[in-house]
């Protein structure tokens, strides 16, 4: 067995890159876009003027956020054939599996001149015209394009269902949490392709298969499935209890970086708690922190931004398996981000493995085998 090099499972504490697009605190419970505060973001921010920071690492003035919003205004419509393509696919597929597809797809209708940049644009802009058509789609509606009146996030609800809810600013600023999270599996994931030299349509591709991973983005899914399992408050100990004696995974719970309160499921829960219709799940949820901290003291288990976001998702009707792609219409801001960032200075990633198996057997044909019996 080679020992030359330490393994580093899961790569924990390793550092992959040198980036100044996010910062997270783990231990403080303290999260950074190029040098601003989640919780000053959330407040203060929309989608397209923090999506404009991740990319530029300022501000946009008012021409450069004009430009933004013009840009992902002009390239939201799909092309016509693979909007005729979406119609083949099996009606039971995954949202991310055909969110995954047809952002490959849509690599074919590039042009080689294009900028990454200009890539990113086109995917930021189309990926939640994806969304919505496969759902529209899947359900036998018939399709809501694009309203160019309409901002990034109201445009999404929009063609989704046909109308917008009062609490769109909350939805919106919903996305801002998704945005970037440093070096994450999916981000580390695409930045590997990125170090390829790949295209964005590639590089995108991979970021939504590692997402689609329940350990991953699919988590917020698995969350609601689980508070539907539970049904009532009254039963959530015992659940939870089942859960921890089988030694099983409580989905929404615990973070490779935070060692505290995640901030991001701090403000969802603040959210939550200060809308006046009562929310479903968000009782049981709150109990199930409640008897997870009690059992998990002093263990720095605590919830995570997945745990509170799939029950706002519900809150404006967005069905359980198109929660991972709403992450996605989010984090493709961070992908490409890291994607331009790493390739300034860039170094195909190849890491090493430590073999284990055997060395200097005997090649023998296969009529020269004996078969035992």
């Amino acid at each position: 067995m080679e020992t030359k090099c330490e393994v580093k499972h899961g790569l924990e504490g390793v550092a992959v890159a040198i980036s100044s697009i996010s910062y997270v605190d783990g231990e403080k419970g303290e999260l950074i876009y190029r040098g601003f505060s989640i919780e000053d973001l959330v407040e203060y921010s929309n989608f397209e003027e923090t999506a404009y920071l991740i990319w530029f690492g300022n501000l946009p003035n008012e021409n450069e956020l004009d430009f933004i919003n013009a840009m992902l205004t002009k390239k939201r419509e799909l092309p016509k054939n693979i909007i005729r393509l979406m119609y083949l696919f099996p009606k039971n597929a995954h949202p991310m599996e055909v969110l995954r597809s047809v952002v490959s797809v849509l690599g074919m209708y590039s042009s080689d001149n294009n900028s990454t940049f200009e890539d990113a644009i086109n995917l930021t802009a189309k990926i939640p015209t994806i969304i919505a058509y496969w759902y529209r789609i899947k359900n036998n509606f018939s399709l809501i394009h694009p309203n160019e009146d309409l901002k990034h996030s109201e445009n999404f609800l929009y063609m989704m269902f046909g109308d917008i809810p009062q609490e769109k600013e909350l939805f919106d600023k919903s996305l801002i949490l998704h945005m970037e999270q440093g070096m994450n599996a999916s981000t580390f994931a695409s930045t590997v392709t990125a170090s390829t030299l790949s295209d964005v349509y590639s590089i995108i591709t991979t970021a939504l298969g590692t997402l689609k991973g329940q350990l991953h983005g699919g988590a917020n899914e698995k969350v609601l499935m689980m508070l539907e399992e539970i049904r009532t408050i009254d039963y959530v100990e015992k659940y939870v209890n089942d859960l921890i004696l089988k030694r099983k995974k409580i989905m929404g719970f615990g973070h490779r970086i935070y060692k505290t309160f995640d901030p991001r499921a701090k403000i969802l829960k603040k959210w939550l708690n200060e809308i006046k219709e009562e929310i479903r799940y968000y009782k049981i949820a709150l109990k199930v922190e409640e008897v997870v901290l009690k059992n998990f003291k002093g263990k720095k288990i605590y919830p995570n931004v997945d745990f509170y976001s799939g029950i706002l998702y519900n809150y404006f009707n967005i069905p359980k398996d198109f929660f991972t792609t709403i992450f996605a219409m989010a984090r493709i801001v961070g992908w490409t981000a890291h994607a331009m960032e790493y390739c300034k200075n860039n170094r195909i990633f190849r890491p090493r493995s430590i073999y284990n198996g055997p060395k200097n057997l005997d090649y023998k044909k296969i009529k020269e085998v004996k078969i035992n019996g």
